[in-house]
């Protein structure tokens, strides 16, 4: 009664994943029941785990500042925006470019981080006390946290700010065997997960039953995703589907006419639409499934469309962890910390919770910001400037999806992130303008800083600070000016940081990891190196349809996928001819750059199967009364 009446979900009993349901060789859409003993590890709509208890100031759910004059270690917290302007924002106009890698990484870790962790805010646009707008008033009332962008004035006790929703609390997920000891730390505020914590290409198929309909070709006898089905590029490749509800509030090219509205695109998650490249991965994946299912419907012609359309969909979310383990988190994190925090496959154990952690989602993987270029560079196929698409400003390429229908389709986009060196880690250009003065979302008016609302977040949910997960990844704490010097991977900004911040407890964590020295061959310090290390190697430990998993795969099959990478998937869904080996490694074109038919793919004949005998006698006895009836038929007929 409790579970309706709140809109939470009842308790999932272990019993429940034994039914022939869950206990089949694919995942379930919701990622319920991967763990048999605990089937809400992992699933959607389920809490972000923690791995150090929250830091409330009220012990329950009011976030770091939400207390005027709430003092920790003797100082007040700086406002954000302020440690924004201070810290975070661009001083020079020039980008540090990495001479090893290319804007794929960056993109991909944006893509990935969109399969695994998602944090809804509050629903409610009105404080639950008092009915204020949460978009007009400058007050701490739930859900309303905003961010003060000027000092009170002194005259009028008016201030302005930015308006922020906190994260939509968690549902109580106790127990009836909950010690005494737990109940505290149970019933402190936290904040979901709406998507399923696994690598398993949600991003192409949704977390709900209804969304995973919404998506397929249910008319298709091949077990396809349905497309677009206004507009295709000028090689007849598909593009996704737009959203169910029209029209829809993506942006519109200035002189588009009635009749060519490009609406929303619609997807497995519902932040496609961001920014472009987010788009053109999105629907490579679509266009890969619909791949790989025609060719499993050709190899294997008695299997039904549900079983092709979840065979496809199994190689996906294979591809999805290779292509994340094996070329992506390596470069991220370094080998060593890779080899330390990951290290080989030991085999699916139960014990290990994968359930993103609220750690990870909230600061560690964030480090990908500070990585984001000014600039989306559209390349022709000599992956020189497009001469009829130029290079687009980022804040150009938010919500627009009408730019890849209506200026060039994939290619020119894919080549820029091929051929376009990503960006280093700058601590004097730690986020570009273009994400601190004109980052734009759907549902707050205006122009928004997203460094401002990281560290929104992080207060938000209570995160504890950056010295005690230091201690958590078993480094050594930070204890005065000289300490952060050493660790920083500039002097002044740690100057700086420690002028605003008065205590190094009280420096934000993902403020604290992004200023690190990177690791050796790393683009991450030892704490974000720690905690993304340790959630990956939770996120394939504790998942029991991990590709590499005993009886996921054949043999021969995780042979042919580990062939496979995300440059043949580029190849094999686009107009372009060559690209790297490894699409995250930059090289000036035509170096290291291969024709297609050169880049070593997957053979998808592990994957057929011999029909039963029984099934070919069955087949046998339908196609003779169907000859039957034709034959009746026609002696009626004359």
């Amino acid at each position: 009664v409790i579970a309706d009446l709140s809109g939470c979900p009842s308790p999932v009993h272990t019993d429940v994943c034994h039914h022939e349901g869950f206990s089949s060789k694919y995942s379930s859409i919701s990622g319920v029941c991967n763990n048999r003993q605990k089937p809400l590890w992992g699933s959607a709509n389920n809490v972000l785990a923690r791995w150090l208890p929250a830091e409330y100031e009220d012990r329950e759910s009011q976030p770091k500042g939400w207390n005027s004059g709430q003092l920790y270690n003797g100082f007040q917290l700086p406002p954000v925006q302020e440690v924004s302007k201070k810290i975070l924002q661009s001083s020079i106009k020039s980008v540090t470019l990495d001479d090893i890698y290319s804007q794929m990484l960056v993109d991909w870790g944006q893509y990935i981080d969109h399969d695994i962790s998602f944090t809804p805010q509050s629903t409610s646009r009105v404080a639950f006390s008092g009915g204020l707008d949460c978009l007009k008033t400058c007050e701490y009332i739930n859900p309303c946290f905003p961010i003060e962008t000027v000092s009170h004035d002194q005259l009028s006790g008016n201030r302005s700010c930015v308006p922020f929703f906190r994260s939509s609390p968690a549902c109580f997920s106790g127990n009836a065997q909950a010690t005494t000891a737990d109940i505290k730390p149970a019933l402190q505020r936290q904040q979901m997960n709406s998507i399923t914590s696994f690598l398993d290409a949600s991003t192409v198929y949704g977390h709900t039953p209804n969304l995973q309909s919404a998506l397929r070709d249910l008319s298709s006898s091949e077990g396809k995703l349905a497309v677009n089905s206004r507009f295709m590029d000028q090689r007849g490749r598909s593009y996704l589907p737009f959203v169910l509800k029209t029209p829809s509030p993506c942006f519109q090219d200035s002189n588009h006419r009635q009749g060519d509205r490009v609406d929303c695109f619609l997807a497995g998650d519902s932040r496609v639409n961001e920014v472009l490249p987010l788009v053109a991965l999105h629907t490579l994946w679509v266009r890969e499934h619909n791949r790989i299912a025609e060719a499993l419907h050709d190899l294997n012609p008695h299997w039904s469309s549900e079983i092709i359309y979840q065979e496809a969909r199994k190689i996906i979310g294979a591809l999805h962890q290779i292509i994340t383990t094996r070329d992506y988190v390596p470069k991220v994190i370094g080998r060593e910390a890779f080899d330390r925090y990951i290290g080989p496959y030991g085999g699916y154990d139960p014990t290990i919770n994968p359930s993103v952690s609220n750690v990870f989602a909230t600061a560690a993987f964030r480090f990908g910001h500070a990585t984001i270029s000014s600039v989306l560079r559209r390349l022709n196929e000599s992956f020189q400037e497009h001469e009829q698409f130029s290079s687009l400003s980022l804040h150009k390429t938010f919500f627009s999806p009408w730019r890849l229908v209506k200026e060039g389709g994939l290619e020119p986009i894919l080549r820029g992130l091929l051929g376009t060196p990503a960006a280093v880690v700058n601590p004097d250009n730690l986020l570009t303008k273009e994400l601190t003065g004109r980052l734009v979302t759907l549902n707050v008016p205006g122009d928004l800083d997203l460094a401002a609302l990281n560290l929104q977040r992080g207060r938000d949910h209570g995160l504890p600070g950056y010295n005690d997960w230091r201690q958590f990844c078993g480094l050594e704490r930070i204890w005065n000016r000289d300490d952060f010097r050493q660790v920083a991977n500039d002097e002044s900004v740690a100057e700086k940081i420690m002028d605003l911040y008065k205590h190094p407890d009280n420096i934000d964590i993902w403020l604290g990891g992004l200023v690190e020295e990177p690791l050796p061959g790393s683009r991450t310090g030892p704490l974000f190196s720690c905690l993304i290390g340790k959630q990956v190697a939770m996120l394939r430990d504790g998942d029991r349809f991990w590709w590499e998993s005993e009886g996921v795969f054949t043999e021969r099959q995780r042979m042919e996928l580990q062939t496979h990478s995300l440059s043949c998937v580029i190849c094999d869904n686009s107009e372009i001819n060559e690209a790297p080996l490894d699409p995250f490694v930059f090289g000036r074109y035509p170096d290291g750059f291969r024709l297609c038919s050169n880049i070593p793919s997957m053979s998808l004949e592990a994957w057929r199967e011999e029909p039963h005998p029984g099934t070919l006698r069955l087949f046998s006895r339908l196609c003779g009364v169907f000859r039957n009836l034709v034959v009746q038929q026609m002696i009626t007929a004359r």
